[in-house]
């Protein structure tokens, strides 16, 4: 029986840069950072109050499960800026905001209300955007 999610894909431009920003601007832990065969990192992030579930950071590249057409195409999409990483969860949605801005975070939106809650919506420089989303007061 699955039991739960543990870890969930995250396509980035390039391994470094992506560390850069998750655990360096927005204060995730690096829980692992293994060099692999023909290239391949291992990298995995991890949100501090839910160390149980793992980011993996993933350059596309000739390894795997990869063709070359593969990797062309989600490289274009990350160069595009494009793809939704999904949603981070805070607790104070203008707060963290404007502590990223000033962190020289690109927000693609400010903070405004939506019917499930306050949300910004920011990039994270290696081809991804996100929600930023505070869940309204029941």
């Amino acid at each position: 029986m699955i039991t739960k999610l543990s870890h969930a894909t995250i396509y980035v431009l390039n391994y470094d840069q992506a560390i850069d920003f998750y655990v360096g601007t927005l204060g995730f832990t690096l829980t692992n950072d293994i060099q692999m065969d023909h290239g391949f990192r291992w990298v995995t992030v991890s949100a501090p109050n839910q160390p149980d579930v793992e980011i993996i950071l993933y350059e596309p590249l000739l390894a795997g499960q990869m063709d070359q057409e593969t990797v062309d195409h989600l490289r274009a999409l990350l160069e595009k800026g494009v793809l939704g990483g999904g949603v981070l969860e805070t607790d104070d949605c203008q707060r963290d905001y404007e502590t990223l801005k000033a962190k020289g975070v690109e927000f693609i939106r400010g903070p405004q209300q939506t019917p499930y809650g306050l949300e910004a919506i920011m990039r994270d420089g290696c081809g991804n955007w996100y929600s930023l989303t505070q869940r309204p007061t029941k």
